[in-house]
């Protein structure tokens, strides 16, 4: 039985145990649970009596585990990345985001060296990565990612500073660039934008479009891609979760990673 474990109680970290809770996924079992010291009483109500609970990483660690599910935030997987590589343990990482800065980026690849795991990113509220993937290999010239998210979604992002998001009355592109930039000035907005750059033509060459739309009710990614012989064009449109910044999908992208993963029979 592979012993998971799991960081961070918001939005997306309460979905994970949710589903976990209805798919009890063959193989997995749900060992430890890292949270915030208020969120201790929260989190005991909500998981099961065998489940460690604890707002401290070490303790979480010391629980035996094979590999941990990141869901805490970019500031999370700095702080403590490398500690859980380097444990032993494969990170499954959702905060894609901080990979974008090279120096955090190596300490992370040393540390999953060093402690014989890995760095596994799941697909998130996107597809085609398989595709993207393909196309690197096949003269991949040009990848954009599109974003587009109720103007609501944007609250709290240096959006807010440049725009007024709550009087907006049509579709506004907020931000332009590449996707090291998106990373670093949305970290909790264009974490797909960093797993798009990271799995096609890196961060400096992927064209990042983020847009406000006040009519939109779901967040939709679009992917475009040129390679020598193959063309890509993508749209998946999610319901957003309880936090507006992320899909209500995410979560069942985590737990098909890791029974992707467990196969005799993968997708690859």
């Amino acid at each position: 039985m592979v012993r998971v474990g799991l960081v961070g109680w918001g939005a997306i970290g309460r979905s994970i145990v949710d589903l976990w809770n209805a798919l009890s996924p063959e193989r997995f079992t749900l060992a430890g649970v890292c949270v915030r010291t208020a969120q201790l009483q929260a989190a005991r109500a909500r998981l099961a009596p065998e489940v460690m609970i604890s707002d401290s990483i070490s303790d979480l660690l010391a629980a035996g585990l094979d590999c941990v599910i990141e869901a805490a935030g970019q500031a999370t997987v700095e702080s403590h990345g490398a500690e859980i590589l380097r444990a032993g343990c494969s990170l499954y990482l959702l905060s894609v985001g901080s990979l974008a800065p090279d120096a955090l980026r190596g300490r992370l690849e040393e540390a999953a060296a060093a402690g014989h795991g890995r760095v596994l990113i799941p697909a998130g509220a996107l597809a085609g990565f398989d595709g993207l993937l393909t196309m690197r290999c096949d003269g991949l010239r040009s990848v954009k990612y599109t974003s587009t998210k109720p103007s609501n979604a944007w609250r709290g992002t240096v959006a807010s500073a440049s725009h007024r998001l709550d009087h907006m009355t049509e579709r506004t592109i907020i931000f332009q660039g590449n996707a090291r930039d998106a990373a670093r000035l949305f970290p909790k907005n264009a974490n797909l934008a960093a797993a798009v750059a990271l799995a096609g033509i890196g961060f400096e060459r992927t064209e990042v479009e983020l847009i406000a739309d006040p009519s939109a009710t779901r967040n939709t990614g679009t992917l475009e891609a040129v390679s020598h012989s193959s063309t890509l064009t993508l749209t998946m449109s999610s319901n957003p979760s309880s936090n507006p910044k992320t899909s209500a999908n995410v979560a069942a992208s985590v737990i098909a990673a890791l029974q992707n993963g467990a196969r005799l029979i993968q997708f690859a």
